[in-house]
C-alpha cells in the first residue's frame, strides 16, 4: 500500500479485539518508527511504556485513565503511555557534538564546526535550556514520532486510538515515571473490531480556513487538480457518515457488553 492510501484509510479505531493479543515484535517496530522521527537538535525526547494488559499488574492497569472514551483502555490489549523526557535536554550538547560529527548540521570543515558548536552554539542554547523544557517545541517533536508509530501500527493491521487524560501526574507516578517526564498521549494498540473505514473520513474544517499564504486572513489556493490526483491515489475516502453505521455501532456495542454512549 502506497503512502497516500495509508494516509488516507488510518482512522482512530476505538473498538478492538479484547481477545487477541497484539505480537511484541509489532510494537517494537511502532516504536522503532517513533525512535527515528524528526526531532530538534536530535534530543530525542519521546519516551514510552508500553502496558500489556495480559502481564501489567493491576495497579498498572489502575493507573490509567483517560476522562473521554476512557472505556478503550479496558478493551485495548496494549496501551502505550507516551511520555516527554525533559531531562533530555540537558544531554542536548552531545547530541549536537552527534549531528556535526556526522555532517547533518553545519557545513565547512569538520574542526571549525566543533569550535562553532560550542563556543557559539553551546551558549545560546545554555541560556534556553529550561525554557526548552516547558510545553512547545518538544511535544511537536514527540507528536511526529507518534504519528510514524500510528502509520507503522496502520501498516501492520493494528488500529490504535490517542487518549488524552488531565490525570498525567498521578499516572507517572503510578508508573514508576521521574518526575522530568510529562504524560503526552495514551494509545490504545489492538485488532480492529469495526470496519477499517470505521464509519468513513471524518469531517475537517475547510481547508481554506487552515492554512494561509505569506500572510493570516489569505487562504491558501486550493488546487482542484490536486485535489483529484490524492483522491485517485486513495488519500480522500468515502466522507462520514457511511451507511450502515449506526447498526455497526449498535452491533459492536452489544457484542462488547458496552453501556451507556461510550462518550465516557
Amino acid at each position: 500500500m502506497e503512502l497516500r492510501e495509508v494516509i488516507g484509510r488510518r482512522r482512530s479505531i476505538r473498538f478492538v479485539r479484547p481477545y487477541q493479543p497484539v505480537e511484541p515484535w509489532k510494537i517494537q517496530m511502532m516504536l522503532e518508527a517513533a525512535r527515528i522521527a524528526s526531532h530538534w537538535g536530535n534530543v530525542q525526547s519521546l519516551n514510552a511504556v508500553v502496558v500489556c494488559r495480559d502481564s501489567a499488574p493491576q495497579s498498572t492497569l489502575d493507573a490509567l485513565q483517560a476522562p473521554v472514551a476512557g472505556w478503550q483502555i479496558r478493551f485495548a490489549p496494549v496501551i502505550i503511555v507516551w511520555y516527554i523526557d525533559t531531562a533530555a535536554v540537558d544531554v542536548q550538547s552531545d547530541r549536537l557534538r552527534e549531528l556535526v560529527d556526522v555532517g547533518a548540521l553545519g557545513f565547512g570543515p569538520k574542526e571549525q564546526r566543533r569550535e562553532a558548536l560550542e563556543k557559539q552554539i553551546f551558549p545560546i542554547f545554555e541560556g534556553i535550556r529550561e525554557g526548552l523544557k516547558q510545553p512547545g517545541l518538544g511535544e511537536v517533536d514527540c507528536g511526529q514520532g507518534i504519528a510514524q508509530a500510528t502509520l507503522m501500527a496502520y501498516e501492520l493491521g493494528l488500529g490504535t486510538c490517542c487518549l488524552g487524560t488531565p490525570n498525567g501526574d498521578a499516572i507517572r507516578a503510578g508508573l514508576g515515571m521521574p518526575e522530568s517526564c510529562r504524560v503526552l498521549v495514551l494509545q490504545t494498540v489492538g485488532y480492529p473490531a469495526e470496519h477499517w473505514e470505521a464509519g468513513g473520513q471524518r469531517p475537517r474544517r475547510p481547508f481554506e480556513s487552515l492554512f494561509h499564504l505569506n500572510e493570516y486572513g489569505k487562504a491558501f489556493p486550493r488546487d482542484p487538480e490536486v485535489v483529484e490526483t490524492l483522491r485517485r491515489d486513495k488519500m480522500f475516502t468515502r466522507p462520514a457518515p457511511l451507511p450502515g453505521r449506526e447498526e455497526e455501532l449498535a452491533y459492536l456495542k452489544q457484542a462488547m457488553g458496552l453501556k451507556g454512549t461510550g462518550l465516557l
